[in-house]
């Protein structure tokens, strides 16, 4: 069946298939490999390691909450320590200039 229809639909639908067409586009401008010259800006991989950690991190969050009455104080303390070491590291790329999106 989508055989078929993939099939009929190849038949009946316009081709015409010019360079500007086939491009990449993102949001009405050039994709971003194009404008950085083939290769994509290193600060898309570091927001991309940024959301990574943060998504983590409310990740383990939610869990902890749940069992806290539970682990008591050591999981307190535990939790608060690593909220500090990403905190830290959340200071450092914001003052880095890792947070700063260029036009």
């Amino acid at each position: 069946m989508a055989g078929g229809t993939l099939f009929v639909s190849s038949l009946l639908r316009p081709s015409n298939p010019y360079p500007a067409k086939n491009m990449p586009y993102e949001c009405g401008m050039d994709a971003a490999g194009e404008a950085a010259g083939g290769r994509l800006r290193v600060q898309f991989f570091i927001l991309a390691i940024l959301l990574v950690v943060f998504d983590v991190e409310a990740m383990f969050l939610f869990p902890w909450a749940v069992v806290l009455k539970e682990i008591g104080l050591v999981g307190y303390v535990e939790m608060f320590v690593f909220m500090l070491l990403l905190l830290v590291g959340f200071a450092y790329a914001w003052l880095k200039g890792a947070l700063e999106w260029e036009a």
